[in-house]
């Protein structure tokens, strides 16, 4: 038998996926470099599109980006013109160069020896934000923090990271968690 877990509003959409990212990485701090950098072009390439469109499309960006891996994607504009005739990825040129762009600034960071992880937690005191959603509609759509977040950022060199985009970003990313106070990983969360 099993238990019913309260999710938030937006996690019961019956896709299996959607489900899985909400109940198993959507909110939960993650101090992974290459994850970070994930969920930051995911963050990007979902710029005016669903959600769900971005999951299910999320292996083959996978492959196609080197599994993330910023060392590598930084190489990869001459490879722009290939990435964009990838059927089974988004294909808008703006978003595949602003993640490029966004691994060499994360490298020019580790070549100064800063970790992508430590420059972004930074941001937040190296706390996550315990926000106390009880409804999904009470989430914004950034903060000034995020405003504060993406000004920086595009200081450092990164682009396509406007305050939707970031604010998005930090609560994938966990360093807000804007799961709905009755949602188990709330819960989780602020223990």
């Amino acid at each position: 038998m099993s238990v019913e877990r309260q999710r938030c509003a937006w996690g019961e959409s019956g896709n299996a996926l959607m489900q899985q990212y909400h109940d198993e990485e959507w909110g939960r701090p993650s101090h992974d470099s290459r994850h970070l950098f994930e969920l930051l072009s995911l963050e990007i390439m979902q710029a005016g599109l669903s959600w769900q469109t971005v999951l299910n499309k999320r292996s083959a960006f996978k492959a196609a980006f080197a599994d993330f891996d910023y060392r590598q994607v930084q190489q990869m504009l001459p490879q722009i013109p290939v990435l964009l005739q990838n059927t089974q990825i988004i294909r808008n040129r703006l978003k595949v160069t602003a993640i490029i762009n966004n691994a060499k600034a994360i490298a020019k960071l580790a070549d100064k020896g800063e970790d992508f992880d430590h420059y972004i937690w930074a941001f937040v005191n190296n706390q996550p934000i315990q926000h106390h959603i009880t409804n999904h509609a009470e989430v914004p759509n950034t903060t000034d923090l995020a405003k504060r977040m993406s000004k920086q950022m595009k200081k450092d060199g990164f682009s396509f990271t406007g305050p939707v985009v970031v604010y998005s970003f930090m609560q994938a990313a966990g360093l807000v968690n804007d799961h709905e106070t009755s949602c188990f990983v709330y819960q989780l969360l602020v223990k």
